[in-house]
C-alpha cells in the first residue's frame, strides 16, 4: 500500500508520492491540476488569494448599486450578501475537506459538481458557466485597467488625444507578460500586495468622497429612485447583480486546492482574514459614494470625481487612487486567469514532462498569450464596464456562489429535514434560483437599453 493508502483517512499524503503535493497520485492528474494547482500554501496565501478575488475594484460599483437601492435596502443587501457569501465559501469548503478526509480530493469546481452531481455536469454546466465568469472578469479588469490609465494620462495633460483602446492595449500587453506566472501559487506575493493596494484605493475613494461631497462644487445630493415602476423594479435586480459580482468569487476550490495537506480548518482562517479586508473596504466605499453623489453614482465611483472636466477632489488624490486601482487590477485579472491556464495547461501539456521543459513552456507561452489577447480585444470593443460587470454577476456568480454550495452540501451531507441548516440551504437554493433567473434577465434589458449608446472601440 501507497503511503496516500495509509493516510487516506484523515487526507494526508507523502508529497512524494503524489502530484505537487495536491494529495491526489500524479498519474490521476491532468497538466492543469499538476501545474496550475500546485497544493503549497499556507492559510495566509489562501487569505491573500481569497482577498484579491473578492475585495477589487468591481467594489467602486456599490454606490452605484445603492442608487437603485437606496439607503435601507442597499445596506441590508451589502450587509446579506456578506453573510450569505460567507457562508456559502464555508458550506463549500466543508465539502470539499470532507472529501479529500475520504481520499477524494477535488481540486476544482467542475470536479466537484462531476463527483456531487453526477457525470457531464462539470463539463457542460458548472465548467462552461465558471470558464465565462472567470474569463468576462479578465476582460472586465482589463478594461478598467485601460480606463485608469487613460485618467491618469488626462490629469496630466488634459488635451491628451490617446484614445481608451490605446491604453486597454497597453494594459493588454503588460497582462500577457504577467499571464506567463507558471502556477496559482506564486501569485502568493502578488496577491499579498494586492491586499495593501485595495486597502489603500477604498481609503482613496472613501476620503474623495467626502471631500466631494463637502466642497462647493459638491452636486446636489437626490436619494429618491427615479424612473417608471418597471424601471425601478429592474433595477434592484441589476443592482443585485452588482452586488453579486462584488463578493463574488467563482474559484473557491481551485484556491483551496492551492493549500498544502492538511486542509482542515485553513480555509475559514483565509475567509476570516479576507472578510475583515471586505466589512471594511465594502461597507465605507457605498455608503461614502452614495451619500456623496446620490442617484447620480457611476457605474464607478472613481467616474464621479470629474464632471465636465472639473475635478471635484485634488488632483494628487485622484491621481493615486487611480495608480492603486490599475496596480491592482493586474493582480485581479491575473487571479481570475488561472482556470483559464489550468484548462489550457490539460489540454495542451504533457504531465510526463517537467514543468519547465520546452514541451510544456512553448504552448504555455503560446496559449496564454492569445487567451490575454482575445480578452484585451474583447476589452476595447466592448467598454462598458457596469453592463458587463451586471452580466457577469447574474450569469456566473449569482449561482456560483449563492446556489451551487448549499445544493453540493445538502446532497454530500444530506442533513436531517429537520434541521435548520437543510431549511436554510433550501431557503438560499429558491431563493437564489428566482433571483438568478431575474437578474440574468434585468442585466440583458440594461443592455439592449443602452445599445443605442454603445460603439465599438468607443473613447468613454
Amino acid at each position: 500500500m501507497g503511503a496516500w493508502d495509509q493516510n487516506r483517512g484523515n487526507g494526508v499524503a507523502d508529497e512524494e508520492s503524489v502530484g505537487n503535493g495536491t494529495g491526489i497520485e500524479k498519474e490521476n492528474l491532468d497538466a492543469g491540476a499538476l501545474f496550475v494547482l500546485q497544493s503549497k500554501g499556507s492559510w495566509l496565501h489562501c487569505g491573500y488569494h481569497l482577498t484579491t478575488s473578492i475585495v477589487a475594484p468591481a467594489l467602486l460599483s456599490l454606490p452605484f448599486a445603492f442608487a437603485s437601492l437606496g439607503w435601507e435596502a442597499g445596506i441590508i443587501c451589502l450587509v446579506l450578501a456578506a453573510i450569505i457569501t460567507f457562508y456559502s465559501y464555508n458550506l463549500i469548503s466543508l465539502v470539499l475537506e470532507h472529501n479529500a478526509q475520504l481520499g477524494r480530493r477535488q481540486l476544482r469546481f467542475r470536479d466537484m459538481a462531476d463527483d456531487i452531481l453526477g457525470p457531464g455536469w462539470g463539463r457542460y454546466c458548472v465548467g462552461p458557466i465558471q470558464f465565462a465568469v472567470c474569463f468576462g472578469a479578465v476582460v472586465g479588469n482589463t478594461l478598467l485597467g485601460g480606463q485608469s490609465m487613460k485618467a491618469i494620462y488626462l490629469i496630466a495633460k488634459p488635451e491628451g488625444t490617446m484614445k481608451l483602446y490605446e491604453f486597454v492595449i497597453i494594459f493588454g500587453i503588460f497582462m500577457l507578460i504577467m499571464a506567463q506566472m507558471p502556477s496559482f501559487h506564486s501569485l502568493r506575493h502578488i496577491n499579498l500586495v494586492s491586499l495593501v493596494l485595495c486597502l489603500a484605493y477604498s481609503i482613496c475613494a472613501t476620503a474623495g468622497s467626502i471631500y466631494a461631497g463637502h466642497s462647493d462644487r459638491a452636486p446636489t445630493r437626490d436619494y429618491s429612485i427615479s424612473g417608471s415602476t418597471t424601471h425601478r423594479v429592474f433595477g434592484v435586480f441589476n443592482a443585485f447583480a452588482v452586488i453579486a459580482t462584488s463578493y463574488g468569487n467563482g474559484i473557491i476550490p481551485e484556491i483551496q486546492a492551492t493549500i498544502a495537506l492538511p486542509v482542515k480548518g485553513k480555509m475559514f482562517k483565509g475567509l476570516c482574514l479576507c472578510y475583515t479586508i471586505v466589512v471594511a473596504t465594502f461597507f465605507s466605499v457605498a455608503i461614502s459614494g452614495y451619500w456623496a453623489f446620490g442617484n447620480e453614482a457611476a457605474g464607478t465611483l472613481i467616474s464621479n470625481f470629474t464632471v465636465d472636466g472639473v475635478n471635484l477632489i485634488p488632483k494628487w488624490l485622484l491621481t493615486i487612487t487611480n495608480v492603486f486601482v490599475l496596480l491592482q487590477l493586474s493582480a485581479v485579472a491575473l487571479i481570475y486567469l488561472q482556470p483559464t491556464n489550468e484548462v489550457l495547461e490539460g489540454l495542451f501539456g504533457d504531465v510526463t514532462k517537467d514543468q519547465f521543459s520546452a514541451r510544456n513552456v512553448i504552448p504555455r507561452l503560446l496559449f496564454r498569450s492569445i487567451s490575454v489577447a482575445v480578452a484585451t480585444t474583447i476589452a476595447a470593443m466592448l467598454p462598458f464596464f457596469g453592463d458587463i460587470n451586471a452580466v457577469i454577476g447574474a450569469f456566473g456568480f449569482l449561482p456560483l456562489d449563492f446556489l451551487m454550495p448549499s445544493i453540493f452540501y445538502n446532497i454530500t451531507f444530506k442533513p436531517s429535514k429537520r434541521s435548520i441548516i437543510f431549511w436554510l440551504n433550501t431557503t438560499l437554493i429558491v431563493v437564489f434560483t428566482i433571483v438568478t433567473v431575474l437578474a440574468n434577465v434585468a442585466a440583458i434589458r440594461q443592455i439592449t437599453l443602452d445599445a443605442k449608446d454603445y460603439k465599438l472601440f468607443a473613447n468613454v
